[in-house]
Parts: C-alpha cells; structure tokens; sequence
C-alpha cells in the first residue's frame, strides 16, 4: 500500500492491491460530508470474445448491459431499496468497454460499501428472472431507437465502422438479448468480474484502511480462471459509408459526423493522442475558433454544437454534432479548415491558449466527485495514472496537433450521420 502526492494538482492517492488482486483506490476530500464510491470491472460491451479456460466464448451483443441489470437481483433482499434504507442513492452503467456500479451517501457509508461490494460480487440468475428481464430491456431498445441522441450515434458508428464491436448497441438488440440465458450470464461474470479485473475506487472523507478491510472481508474467494480476449476487428482508416440519414419526430435537424483514427493504444501514448485529438478538435471547431464563431454568425450552428475525441478499446474518433440546416456544409467547413491549417500552420498562440483553457478544464474536473471517479476509473483499465494528466499537457508540442489534423481530418475518414425532421423534404 501506499500513498502517491501529486504537488502540482494538491492532490495524494491512496493506492492498494488486496491480496485477492482487487485494486484499491482512495482519493481524500477531508470534511466533505458527501462519499461516492465506484466498483468498476473492466467489461464492458465490446468485449464479446474471449477464451475461459481454454474455451472460446462468444457473447451474444448486450451481454454487458443485461449482466449490469441482473446483479441488481438477490435472492434475500432488494437491492435498491437496502441501499435506500441506508441512506444511499446506488446506480449503475455500462459502456462500450466497462461497467461500474456506484453509490453516493453522507452517512453509513460502510455499511452502503459492504452492500455494493456484496451484490457485485454474487452472481443470482434464474431461468424466470432472466427471461423476465427480456422484456425489461426490449423495453429500454425500444426507447433508444425512439432518441435521436442514441440513433443518430449509433448509425454513424455502423456506418464507419466494418468490423469493430462498437458498430454494436451496447443494449444489444431484442434478437441478440432473447439469446442470453443464465449460463451466459454466469460465464460472463467468471471470467470478468474476479478482483484482479477489477477496481474500488472511493472519493470522500473515509479511512482508507477500513476501505481495504471492507473489501477483502466481504469478496468471497474466486476460482482462478485463465481469460483471454479476443480481438477479431481489423479497420481500414476509410470510412465504410460517407452518410447516413433517416427521419424523427424532431423539431429542428440534427448530426454527428466522425472522422476515423488509428487505434490509440494503452498507457501515457493513448492518452498523448486522446490529449491531442481534444486539441485538434479546439483548434479546429472549439468555441474560441475561428471556425466557431464564422459559422455560428452565419447561422449554419446554433449553441447545441460541439466536439471532441473520443478512445473505446481499438479504435479512436473525431466528433461533431449539433443542430443544423445545413449539416453538409458544417462538414465542409471543417474539412476546408483543416486544409487552411496545414497550409498556413497552427497559430501557435492560440494554441497554447486553448491548451491552457482545456488543462484548466480538466484541474476543475477535479472538484467533481462523479468526473474525478469516472476518470479515474476509466484511466486505470488503460494503464495509465489519471492524475499526471497536467505534466502529459506540458509535453505535447504545436507540430503534434498540425500532424493529427493532417492525417486525421481527411475526406475518406469522415462519415456524417443525419437526422431530418419527419415534416422536412430531403
């Protein structure tokens, strides 16, 4: 066990492996009445292939999100409602690459510790609640594909993308959900929610001993079992579709475009380009561009646009989206922005002040219990150290940014995903 401090954040961690191999990690907020906690494992929707001792498995898509729903069944008591009676809100989520259950609460938080980590922990499938849960989830699909935000995401993501599992709902869909069956349920959960895959991850006023203690007393020993992963998906950069469109019930017309990037890699050198894809996006289309401000004059964006970069396992993304009547043109306008770049060159002022804008973007992150958690979490299942964050910004050069633009921001990368009102001729 032991404590790192961070002198440049004024922050200090507290880290410990148990000796079950559960991680254990411990950020202080003296005097904060409030306490979050987030036990994390690090599978999430993509990951559908793997081997279990020696066995090749192949999930059917959803089993993520519907093994998340599931452990929130016991056999003695409701889950939900003890957290309730504790004093404790208790949710859960799950991504394209984990899922994370968590509860926030100002008092009894050891008792709400040793709850989350027990129903976590205790896989409790029946033929009846598993085949109840069927239409539960149908249920939630159906809404998805009623939200624009989801929609829209989804049909840019099948349209870039050939192989990689993120052309996948995370809900799956109500053919793949109607094939998982208790069995699958509990493979999924033997092979990625054992400790050494896992981590426990606390912000708050607590003592991080009794945290640890907490932990191990309440982990009921796990069989070792050999996993590997399986990564099936090889991408070219070109894009397999330039558009997609449909119609919605929507008041004004809405997009997503992309534009497709190498797989980032784990460790500090994903995280560099993930620093540097935020960059681009900034210096590209950020509220303090130029290209911002022409286009919003002009009315081709309104206040709903914005972008970023995004990392799932494999694959990296560009992103911008937003309302429009004239989406095309917004992507146009990137594209010609981006070539203005390459010939002209970043102007190096600017870049340092949107560099100093989006650090102290990330340092104000920090006062937030559920950014700081998340963050934390999702950093530690790259490899990488969240909060060295600052000394990583320092260290990344003008000439990297011109050089994603450049290779990145490209024609053949980019597909565009469009969502037109049902009253709107196209």
């Amino acid at each position: 066990m032991s404590w790192t401090s961070y002198e440049n954040l004024s922050e200090k961690v507290f880290r410990k492996t148990l000796p079950n191999g559960l991680q254990v990690m411990v950020i202080p907020r003296p005097g904060f009445t409030k306490k979050l906690a987030y036990f994390v494992t690090d599978f999430g929707a993509d990951d559908l292939q793997f081997t279990l001792d020696g066995e090749e498995v192949t999930l059917p898509q959803g089993t993520a999100h519907y093994l998340e729903h599931k452990l929130f069944d016991m056999p003695d008591f409701d889950v939900s409602a003890a957290f309730a009676s504790l004093g404790a809100s208790v949710n859960a989520f799950t991504s394209y690459d984990m899922t994370a259950y968590y509860f926030l609460c100002t008092e009894r938080f050891e008792e709400n510790l040793a709850l989350l980590i027990k129903f976590v922990s205790t896989p409790y499938f029946t033929e009846e609640s598993v085949q109840k849960e069927q239409g539960i989830i149908g249920q939630e699909i159906g809404m998805n594909t009623d939200n624009p935000d989801t929609r829209i995401f989804e049909r840019l993501m099948q349209s870039m993308y050939e192989n990689h599992p993120i052309r996948n709902p995370i809900l799956g869909t109500v053919e793949s959900i109607a094939q998982i069956t208790p069995q699958v349920l509990q493979k999924a959960h033997r092979a990625f929610y054992r400790p050494e895959n896992m981590l426990l991850c606390v912000v708050g006023d607590v003592d991080e001993e009794e945290v640890c203690a907490i932990a191990e007393n309440t982990l009921q020993p796990v069989s070792k079992v050999k996993v590997e992963r399986i990564s099936r998906f090889a991408e070219e950069m070109s894009c397999k579709e330039a558009q997609t469109a449909c119609k919605m019930d929507v008041a004004m017309p809405t997009f997503q475009l992309g534009f497709k990037c190498e797989d980032p890699d784990l460790g500090e050198a994903g995280v560099r380009q993930e620093m540097i894809g935020d960059l681009a996006a900034e210096m590209l289309f950020g509220e303090s561009s130029a290209l911002y401000l022409q286009m919003y004059q002009e009315g081709l964006i309104d206040s709903s646009f914005g972008g970023g970069f995004e990392t799932i396992k494999g694959m990296g993304i560009l992103t911008a989206s937003g309302d429009s009547l004239n989406a095309p043109a917004v992507r146009d306008r990137i594209l010609a922005e981006a070539q203005k770049i390459l010939t002209e060159g970043l102007d190096e002022k600017a870049f340092h002040r949107i560099e100093r804008s989006t650090l102290g973007r990330r340092m104000r992150d920090l006062d937030s219990f559920d950014s700081l958690c998340f963050r934390t979490c999702a950093y530690y299942f790259t490899g990488y150290d969240y909060f060295e964050f600052p000394d990583l910004y320092a260290r990344i050069q003008p000439e990297e940014v011109a050089e994603f633009i450049r290779r990145v921001v490209q024609p053949e990368r980019c597909c565009i995903s469009l969502i037109y009102s049902n009253t709107q001729e196209v």
